[in-house]
C-alpha cells in the first residue's frame, strides 16, 4: 500500500469567524478550515488533521498573534476538557455569536421572515436581544463525573506513581469513550462539588478502591452525580458497578461525615453495559431521596432520575419568557408537549383554565403529578406516552381543543406526525422552546403554512459553550 500523503502545515493563518460546535473558522484560498480553542483575529499555525474536498479540520501548533479581546480561560483544564470551549471569548461576544446563530438558523434553514427588533417595554412581539445569564460561573445545578482507571495524561511520562496515574474522576475526553480527564477544579457548579469529588478520589486511592475499567467493565466506582439547589439542599448519588456492602458503606459513611451539609446521599448498583440510571433502583444511605428547587412560590421535587433545567436561575427567565409569549387571560386550555416533570405546566397553571401535559417518560409524569400536588395545583392533567400517538382528534375531543400549545422537544425536534397533529388542532398560538435552533427552524418551516413567527427570544442557558436556547411565538394566520 502506498504511503498516505502527509497533511499540510499552514502558517500565519488568521481566524475569521465562529463556527458550529464551539469551533472557529479560517479560510485558506477556497478551503474552509475548522479549528477548536481559538477566537476571531487570532493568528496561528495550523496542522491539518482531516481534509475533505471543501473543508478541513486542524489543530493549533503555534500562536503567532493573540486576538486583542481574547480572555484568559477560567478553567485550568481548558483546551483538554471538551466543555466550555468559549471561555476565551468575552461574554458579550459569546452572546453576540449566539444571537447570530439563532438568526442564521431561522432564516437559512427555516426560511423564516423574522419580526422586527423589539424596543417596547411590555409588548411581547418582535425579535428580542438575547437574554444573558446573570451567573457565568458556578451556574449549573447538576454534574455527572465518571470514574476510570484510564486517566488521560498529556505526557504519559510525567508521573511514575502507577496508582495515581491510572485513577481519574472527571469528564470523558472528546471522542475517546474510555479515557477520562481527571478534574481538579470545575467552575460550572458550586465549589462544594469540587470538594466532594476531590475527597472521594483521595479516599478511594488511599483505601485501594478500584476505579471502573470502561472498556473491560471491571472495577467498583463507576459514576458520581452531584445536584445542588437554590434552596441550599445537596444531593450526591454514588453509582457502583457491583455490590460490596463493606466497601460502599465505609465510603458513604466517610462522605456523610466529611460533608454534613449533604441532605440526600444515595447509591445505585449498576451492572449493565451503559451508565444510564433511569432503569436502576435508587437506595437511600442518608437523608431524603429528593431535594427541592423553587421558582416564585412554586416548589419542585427533584429525585435522582428527575429532569430539571441545569441552570436554575436562567431556567426561570426561560419559563417567564414562555409565559409572557403565551399571554394567558385565564380561560385558555393549554397543551404542554414534552412536559417532562411538568415544570412549565405547573409554572403557568394559575394563569389559565387547564393545562394538559404529555410526556414520553412515565416516571417524569409521576414527578409532574407530585409537583402539582405539592403546590396545590388542581387544573393540570398529565399523560404518559408517545406524543405522536396520543395527540389525535379523539384526545382533543376528550380533553378540549387547545387555545395555546407550548412545546419543548429534545434536540432532535418534533416528529412530523406531532407537527401534523398541531396543524390539525389549530391552536391560536404556539410557543416553541428549543435547545437546538437548527431543528427548531426546520419545524417552524413545517408550521409556516398556517402560522407566522411574531416573537423570538434567544436565551443563554450555558455560558462559555456554543449552546443557545430559543423561544419562538407563532400565531395563526
Amino acid at each position: 500500500m502506498p504511503n498516505k500523503k502527509p497533511l499540510p502545515l499552514l502558517t500565519n493563518i488568521e481566524i475569521t469567524d465562529i463556527a458550529a460546535e464551539g469551533k472557529a473558522i479560517a479560510r485558506v484560498d477556497d478551503l474552509v478550515v475548522f479549528v477548536p480553542f481559538v477566537v476571531p483575529s487570532d493568528v496561528v499555525d495550523l496542522q491539518i488533521i482531516k481534509k475533505k474536498k471543501n473543508y478541513a479540520e486542524a489543530r493549533v501548533v503555534r500562536f503567532e498573534k493573540y486576538a486583542e479581546n481574547r480572555c484568559q480561560p477560567l478553567c485550568p483544564h481548558f483546551g483538554i476538557c471538551g466543555g466550555c470551549k468559549w471561555q476565551i471569548l468575552p461574554y458579550a461576544e459569546q452572546l453576540r455569536f449566539k444571537q447570530q446563530q439563532v438568526v442564521d438558523n431561522l432564516t437559512r434553514i427555516g426560511k423564516i421572515e423574522l419580526p422586527p427588533p423589539n424596543r417596547t417595554q411590555g409588548d411581547f412581539k418582535g425579535f428580542f436581544s438575547i437574554l444573558g445569564s446573570a451567573k457565568t460561573e458556578y451556574y449549573r445545578n447538576k454534574l455527572e463525573f465518571t470514574f476510570s482507571n484510564k486517566k488521560w495524561l498529556i505526557d504519559p511520562k510525567s508521573n511514575t506513581d502507577e496508582n495515581s496515574v491510572n485513577s481519574a474522576v472527571g469528564f470523558h475526553i472528546p471522542t475517546m469513550f474510555d479515557k477520562v480527564l481527571d478534574i481538579e477544579k470545575c467552575v460550572l457548579q458550586d465549589d462544594i462539588s469540587n470538594q466532594i469529588r476531590n475527597e472521594v478520589r483521595r479516599y478511594a486511592i488511599e483505601n485501594h478502591i478500584s476505579f471502573f475499567d470502561i472498556r473491560n467493565h471491571e472495577g467498583f466506582l463507576r459514576t458520581m452525580i452531584i445536584r445542588t439547589s437554590t434552596t441550599g439542599e445537596l444531593m450526591v448519588i454514588m453509582v457502583f458497578y457491583y455490590e460490596d456492602k463493606t466497601t460502599q458503606n465505609a465510603l458513604l459513611q466517610h462522605i456523610a461525615d466529611k460533608f454534613p451539609q449533604i441532605t440526600s446521599l444515595l447509591f445505585i448498583i449498576n451492572s449493565k453495559a451503559n451508565d444510564t440510571i433511569a432503569d436502576q433502583q435508587v437506595n437511600i444511605f442518608k437523608g431524603n431521596d429528593y431535594i427541592f428547587e423553587q421558582m416564585e412560590s412554586l416548589k419542585f421535587k427533584i429525585g435522582a432520575k428527575s429532569f430539571f433545567q441545569t441552570n436554575t436561575l436562567q431556567a426561570y427567565e426561560l419559563y417567564k419568557t414562555a409565559r409572557n409569549f403565551a399571554n394567558l387571560k385565564g380561560d385558555e386550555t393549554v397543551y404542554d408537549l414534552y412536559t417532562g416533570t411538568g415544570t412549565i405546566a405547573n409554572f403557568i397553571a394559575k394563569y389559565c383554565r387547564q393545562v394538559i401535559g404529555i410526556e414520553y417518560v412515565p416516571e417524569a409524569i409521576e414527578d409532574a403529578e407530585i409537583n402539582s400536588k405539592i403546590n396545590g395545583i388542581s387544573n393540570t392533567k398529565f399523560f404518559a406516552g408517545d406524543i405522536k400517538n396520543i395527540l389525535n382528534q379523539d384526545f382533543i375531543c376528550e380533553n378540549g381543543k387547545p387555545d395555546v400549545i407550548i412545546t419543548d422537544p429534545p434536540r432532535a425536534g418534533m416528529h412530523d406526525d406531532v407537527i401534523a397533529a398541531i396543524n390539525t388542532a389549530e391552536p391560536k398560538k404556539i410557543v416553541y422552546i428549543s435547545c437546538n435552533p437548527a431543528t427548531q427552524a426546520r419545524d417552524l418551516n413545517l408550521l409556516s403554512e398556517k402560522y407566522q413567527v411574531v416573537a423570538v427570544q434567544p436565551v443563554d442557558m450555558f455560558p462559555h459553550t456554543h449552546h443557545v436556547e430559543n423561544v419562538v411565538l407563532m400565531e395563526r394566520k
